[in-house]
């Protein structure tokens, strides 16, 4: 597999972890040959990926990318079909800026030396 990703002028760091992510799809699917495994079998382990190991969405695609590739470049059995496995969530982002109005909520809810410091520091930006 190492050859082959060099052939293709993989970066070391995807070659990494392309190969330790196939050695963890083996060893997850007890240690059996890719050969004898199929769809359903890469959708389990990127299924699990997801709900019992909590891995990011961005994580749980490496993973897929590297099985694919192993399939359709080392072992010449691409996946043709669609895969199905349950997709990680993606973290709820928070806002990184206030309204308006609410600076004013919160610069209104604070008194004296802390108001007077935290006005201060809002106007310069």
């Amino acid at each position: 597999m190492r050859e082959v990703l060099r052939y293709h002028h993989y970066a070391i760091r995807t070659e990494e972890t392309y190969v330790a992510w196939v050695y963890t799809f083996i060893k997850f699917q007890g240690m059996r040959h890719p050969r004898e495994m199929g769809k359903s079998e890469i959708e389990q382990f990127l299924s699990d990926l997801a709900s019992h190991r909590n891995v990011a969405a961005s994580t749980q695609n490496q993973a897929m990318n590297a099985i694919l590739f192993l399939y359709k470049e080392i072992l010449d059995m691409p996946m043709d079909e669609q895969l199905a496995p349950i997709h990680s969530q993606r973290p709820k982002k928070l806002p990184t800026v206030l309204s308006r109005a609410e600076v004013r909520r919160l610069l209104n809810a604070m008194e004296g030396t802390s108001q007077l410091m935290a006005t201060l520091l809002y106007g310069s930006g």
